[in-house]
């Protein structure tokens, strides 16, 4: 009898523990993601992976930078893929030069204060970049930010492309140009939606534009990066950012996404949204290829 009883408490004991795992599993995890390409891959990419792995994950794309943050630090999304420079300066407010592995430090530790979890950073370093058409900025001789600033402060009428945050952002246009010495000019900045800039350039209807380092249509267009030979902007390293306690809750959650970070690179990420961006392939197409490709689904 006692035996028997053993065996029933057992039995019970572990029904009670797939019970709750059932239940975490079954939660939905609110999967974030901004405004632009990668961010949208990324957060369809993160979906699909935790659908395959028995989470049910709840996509909400599409968000600004700032309110998407705000969502998770109130509880209303679990996870979304951050950039480092982004968290240091735009949310923390530290204007430091620092390294790209302090940087990581840096945001770690400041925000398990509000309660979320960075994960393993990805290589992928998704900065902010100045490009040109190529054949203009050889001809100009600008190949870095110094000889853009050197032109237009020689007299040059250059026109640049911004999305409106870059035109507001603490490490944004204004900074940029503080640390360069030079200025546009009000009115030789032309503001538009993120995807826009890339377009504006190729057809020669501005001389000057903001992209990410690690967008496709950059080799695309064959653009030419500007060098930032004054450091000026901090390491964007990709990394996933995870509630704290949705990680208690599920701690599956972090092997999952740090196997997807281990994944990342500049060079992979360029052609993941040079797919979307430039051969116009869905998202969802493009993240469920590199998912099986990368076996990890």
């Amino acid at each position: 009898m006692k035996y028997l009883n053993r065996r029933l408490a057992l039995a019970a004991g572990t029904l009670a523990v797939l019970g709750l795992n059932s239940a975490f599993a079954q939660t939905p995890v609110v999967v974030g993601g901004k405004n632009f390409t990668e961010q949208q891959i990324m957060a369809e990419m993160t979906a699909q992976l935790l659908n395959a792995k028995g989470f049910k994950a709840d996509k909400r794309a599409g968000m600004g930078s700032a309110v998407l943050r705000q969502a998770q630090e109130s509880g209303q999304v679990d996870v979304y893929w951050e950039y480092t420079g982004t968290s240091l300066i735009t949310y923390n407010k530290v204007n430091d030069k620092l390294s790209s592995e302090e940087t990581y430090k840096r945001v770690k530790e400041l925000d398990t204060q509000k309660g979320l979890v960075w994960l393993n950073p990805s290589r992928a370093n998704n900065t902010y970049a100045l490009v040109m058409n190529r054949d203009a900025a050889e001809k100009n001789g600008i190949m870095s930010v110094s000889d853009l600033a050197g032109k237009v402060n020689g007299g040059a009428k250059l026109t640049f492309a911004s999305n409106a945050e870059f035109a507001e952002r603490p490490d944004g246009l204004k900074p940029l140009e503080e640390a360069y010495k030079f200025s546009f000019g009000r009115a030789n900045v032309k503001r538009m939606d993120s995807g826009l800039t890339y377009s504006a350039l190729k057809e020669r209807q501005v001389d000057v534009a903001l992209a990410f380092a690690t967008d496709g249509r950059i080799p695309a267009f064959n653009f030419v990066v500007l060098k930032d030979d004054k450091n000026f902007f901090p390491s964007y390293a990709l990394t996933p950012v995870v509630r704290k306690q949705a990680l208690d809750g599920s701690p599956k959650l972090a092997e999952l996404l740090n196997g997807l970070s281990a994944k990342l690179d500049d060079n992979t990420m360029a052609k993941l949204n040079a797919s979307v961006d430039v051969d116009k392939k869905s998202i969802e197409e493009v993240s469920t290829n590199f998912l099986k490709a990368s076996g990890l689904i």
